[in-house]
């Protein structure tokens, strides 16, 4: 767990290092001190642990024994997909599909990606900054 200060203290040393201009520098200190007084430095503590426990919970998930556990990402994305497919194909050749299912599959589609791929591209940025 990352203490707040700690994040104010690596905040202070990159504004004193990327803003040569006094008067910006003191305008940027106090906009992250305006930060820390609402909780967004908070929140974003609390960002960096979830992204955190879910990497181990990934990493659990991938050392077990279990074919499933392994594999149920990927086949949710697939099959997510092909469903959203399907409905294309179906829009395509005029048959009525539920709208409203398409608009969910979507949502679904957007949501699974985004943690399937950005989740794993957000672990290689954090595992290079590590080093």
């Amino acid at each position: 767990m990352i203490p707040i200060a700690a994040l104010l203290d690596v905040g202070s040393k990159l504004i004193d290092k990327l803003i040569p201009d006094p008067e910006a520098k003191a305008r940027a200190q106090v906009q992250l001190l305006e930060m820390q007084q609402k909780g967004e430095l908070a929140q974003l503590q609390a960002d960096v642990i979830e992204q955190q426990e879910l990497t181990k919970r990934l990493q659990a998930d991938m050392s077990s024994d279990s074919w499933l556990s392994k594999n149920i990402r990927p086949m949710t994305l697939i099959a997510i997909l092909f469903a959203y497919f399907l409905f294309a194909l179906m829009s395509a050749f005029e048959y009525d599909a539920n709208q409203a299912y398409v608009e969910l599959l979507g949502q679904w589609g957007m949501l699974i990606m985004s943690f399937y791929f950005g989740g794993r591209t957000l672990e290689k940025i954090i595992d290079m900054r590590k080093k």
